[in-house]
């Protein structure tokens, strides 16, 4: 009997701003491959990450929840022994569940510690790193100080490919196990790229495409096009399977750009400008959509419209409930979970269910209902010291985030204002309840 559940393959960025793809704006970079995923999709115009930093987004991603809900509410550290992920169900485990292989390969920063590794959480194949960042090429992780630590697994294995392009070696492991398994039966392909996160590495090919553009962006735009070429290689992998078809595709970032400038290993926070939010208000590390609002593609040509988009706020957490229902044929019922299922809004069948979407960090807060958003001690990036302390802003007049018009729009301030005090006091409970 054949199988007709959509083989499910999702590509995260690492620091990809808003402005960095070609289908969003970016004029300076080459990202062909991506740009035809958008044509052959549909482009998520006002989509989010579920925190402005890295480790919180990707539990966001794996268990449909928000990251205290997760459990994962920070930047988790990357020397050796570091916990991780509460254990909990996860969409690959989920996916395994029923019935597909699973496989991660690129960046998991959910925890070093072997009991945290992602094999525990539903993979069944593994290749990449556990930390945060490491040397694209020797894939050491020097961010910390003294003693740097090796960091490239295959499973449990440590293994060693020095001089080999990190990001190229991710793209060729997860278009072998696409290969692999496409005969097999349905598969979960997550791809996690390191790319385009500091350290600022690229090969000369790269470079030498973008040799016009100016220091800084020259790095950047070289980074994204060697991610976009890995992206190609697993396409190309989907196609000569036969399975491009009947697999749903996503793309998306963690986060917005950073202006870490430790970028060029000086570690200083504030001053790079190699990555491009597209005209957004702030970067990473911040609650303004600079940080939050990423790239988002979604591409199943045997399930959704081509050169389509969705002008609808989504999250990261919607993606577990989303995959799943294409998985199932049904909407799952799933009552620990946050995100919700947009797979019909995402084929033009309906629209997105109100609600009031959420994001907290380092003492920042942000709440969005409809085209209204609140932000609360809000920063530009990382470590700037400069707060916004409160502002109402309409996001379809003024998607920089620089006019406050809470005098303006009363009981839209006032309703921000009761959800933004429901997610405090829920997010105190999720905390305390996380803690392990």
């Amino acid at each position: 009997m054949t199988d007709h559940r959509p083989n499910i393959v999702v590509l995260y960025a690492d620091d990809l701003g808003w402005g960095d793809l070609g289908c969003f704006g970016a004029a300076d970079i080459p990202t062909p491959h991506l740009d035809s995923l958008r044509t052959n999709g549909v482009k998520l115009s006002q989509w989010y990450a579920n925190s402005p930093v890295c480790s919180p987004s990707r539990a966001s991603l794996l268990t449909g929840k928000y990251p205290a809900h997760a459990g994962v509410e920070s930047i988790l550290g990357g020397r050796r022994g570091t916990p991780g992920l509460p254990p909990q169900p996860t969409l690959s485990s989920l996916l395994r569940d029923r019935g597909y292989a699973t496989g991660l390969f690129g960046k998991w920063h959910l925890g070093t510690d072997p009991a945290f590794a992602p094999g525990r959480y539903g993979f069944d194949e593994v290749f990449g790193i556990r930390a945060g960042c490491v040397d694209y090429y020797s894939h050491i992780f020097y961010w910390g100080g003294r003693n740097p630590v090796h960091d490239l697994w295959d499973g449990e294995d440590e293994i060693w490919l020095n001089g080999e392009y990190l990001t190229t070696v991710i793209g060729r492991r997860a278009a072998e196990f696409i290969t692999r398994e496409a005969s097999r039966g349905p598969f979960f392909c997550y791809v996690p790229f390191t790319a385009p996160h500091y350290p600022m590495h690229a090969p000369a090919e790269h470079m030498d495409r973008v040799a016009h553009l100016p220091p800084g962006r020259r790095e950047m735009a070289a980074m994204i096009a060697a991610l976009d070429d890995a992206v190609g290689e697993i396409l190309a992998a989907l196609t000569a399977a036969g399975a491009r078809e009947n697999t749903l595709v996503v793309f998306s970032s963690d986060n917005g750009p950073s202006r870490e400038s430790r970028n060029w290993l000086d570690g200083e926070e504030i001053s790079y400008t190699g990555g491009s939010a597209g005209g957004l208000r702030g970067s990473k590390g911040s609650v303004f959509e600079g940080g939050i609002r990423v790239p988002g593609i979604a591409s199943w040509p045997a399930g959704m419209p081509a050169g389509t988009e969705f002008d609808e706020p989504g999250m990261m957490m919607d993606l577990l409930p989303t995959i799943l229902h294409a998985a199932d044929g049904t909407a799952p019922d799933l009552p620990d979970v946050d995100g919700i299922s947009l797979l019909e809004a995402l084929r033009g069948d309906a629209s997105p269910a109100q609600r009031s979407l959420m994001w907290t960090y380092q003492g920042q807060w942000a709440v969005r209902r409809g085209h209204y958003k609140l932000v609360t001690e809000a920063r530009e990036g990382m470590d700037p010291p400069a707060t916004l302390e409160r502002a109402v802003i309409d996001l379809d007049a003024d998607v920089a985030e620089r006019r406050d018009v809470t005098a303006e729009v009363p009981q839209a301030a006032t309703e921000l204002e009761r959800d933004l005090d429901r997610w405090r006091d829920a997010h105190q409970v999720w905390t305390s309840a996380a803690m392990f």
